[in-house]
């Protein structure tokens, strides 16, 4: 195989395992190698990956370095939050979300740059060689996809330094002892799992946690906010007009200082171990509130409760890798139908640790003060007319209990 690969787009961030993911390909494919570094708002400064890839001999040609936070929020991360996605009823999916899109960004710099195959860091245990391979094949299905972790036999910490070394491949002190947890993170969420955390019994410890303050800690004053949404998606904040990413970023902030969006979970991994990781998502946290906020009042019942229906499967199918399958597709498609008319403001408290929805209007609200009202409703609604609906729905209740089933 390595005699038909001639150059690879290599997923990069300059640390040391992609680091020697490089020198690997070079080595072991004699190959080029086309660096690809995505700025999905993981707060790192990422030109020392673009000098780490010119230090390895990288040309500044093959070094691509791409701010993709705005579309990362708007192309992916708003559509998913216009399902209120989430991944067994808690995980709101901040790094299955990611991998898509840097997919989608690797295709298209191999069709750029006339590579003949892409490569990523993710171990064979994990779900993200998966996200990463199905989206790349969904996006061309010619592409020939290298997973280091799956081929070579440096199955250790030890053994990776030892290789680095005799590669003359820097490496920072601070990997030379053994990582008390490896993170990910992006402008949506940051994940933590391993060593500390491989044992579902022990709580997290504080120092782990790096996105958010303790909510113990944070003020002992709420504060109110206010998010605007058109057509499902967000669009200001306290009145003021805002891009995606900038929004996003905003309620990091106030996530943040309020200690909002901590996840202790246990979950399933689609490749079939159950994995314990910790997830911070304060924006996240206060935006899928909102939006649901927004919904109560604009969604008519039928279409919220199949929404709630579909959302485990659509969380699910994003979980697995399958954002550019054709039931993703359709199931998006009935999504974005319903929201419509979701537009409004919705009004939220902020405080230790919590996110509550506390007020909430819109222009094409279904809410309808006069025939809710314990007071006079001045004909609005006939409570006579209950009578016969509660009949019919006994019906078949009744005629069971006869028959003493």
């Amino acid at each position: 195989m390595s005699d038909s690969i001639k150059k690879v787009v290599l997923a990069y961030s300059g640390g040391l395992d992609t680091s020697v993911i490089l020198k690997w390909l070079q080595v072991t494919y004699n190959c080029e190698v086309v660096t690809f570094t995505a700025d999905l708002g993981q707060g790192e400064e990422l030109e020392p990956a673009r000098a780490k890839a010119k230090l390895m001999g990288i040309p500044d040609e093959h070094i691509y370095i791409d701010d993709l936070r705005e579309e990362f929020v708007r192309d992916f991360v708003f559509p998913m939050m216009r399902a209120n996605a989430k991944y067994e009823g808690d995980y709101l999916l901040g790094t299955s979300i990611a991998r898509p899109l840097i997919s989608k960004r690797l295709i298209e710099i191999a069709h750029e740059t006339g590579a003949d195959a892409i490569a990523h860091g993710a171990t064979g245990k994990g779900n993200d060689q998966v996200r990463f391979e199905l989206s790349a094949y969904a996006l061309d299905p010619d592409i020939k996809v290298i997973a280091p972790w799956r081929e070579w036999d440096l199955n250790s910490r030890t053994a990776l330094i030892a290789w680095a070394e005799q590669h003359q491949i820097p490496v920072p002190k601070d990997k030379r002892g053994e990582s008390p947890f490896s993170t990910d993170a992006n402008l949506l969420h940051t994940s933590s799992e391993g060593k500390v955390l491989e044992d579902p019994w022990e709580e997290t410890p504080d120092y782990v946690y790096s996105r958010t303050v303790n909510p113990e800690d944070a003020p002992d004053t709420p504060e109110y906010i206010e998010i605007g949404f058109e057509k499902g998606d967000g669009i200001s904040l306290n009145g003021k007009a805002t891009s995606p990413a900038t929004l996003l970023t905003e309620l990091n902030e106030l996530g943040r200082k309020h200690g909002i969006g901590r996840l202790d979970l246990v979950e399933n991994r689609f490749v079939g171990m159950k994995s314990r990781g910790m997830y911070e998502t304060p924006g996240g946290t206060i935006y899928a509130a909102a939006h649901r906020g927004i919904e109560q009042i604009t969604l008519d019942r039928g279409a919220a409760h199949l929404k709630d229906e579909l959302m485990p499967k659509y969380a699910e199918l994003i979980y697995n890798g399958f954002w550019f399958a054709p039931e993703r597709e359709m199931l998006q498609a009935a999504i974005d139908h319903s929201q419509v008319s979701v537009n409004g403001t919705v009004r939220l408290k902020l405080y230790k640790g919590s996110v509550s929805v506390v007020g909430r209007k819109s222009p094409n609200s279904l809410y309808s003060e006069r025939h809710v009202t314990f007071e006079d409703d001045a004909g609005a609604y006939d409570q006579k007319d209950a009578e016969g609906f509660i009949k019919l729905n006994a019906l078949r209740l009744k005629l069971l209990a006869k028959q003493g089933r």
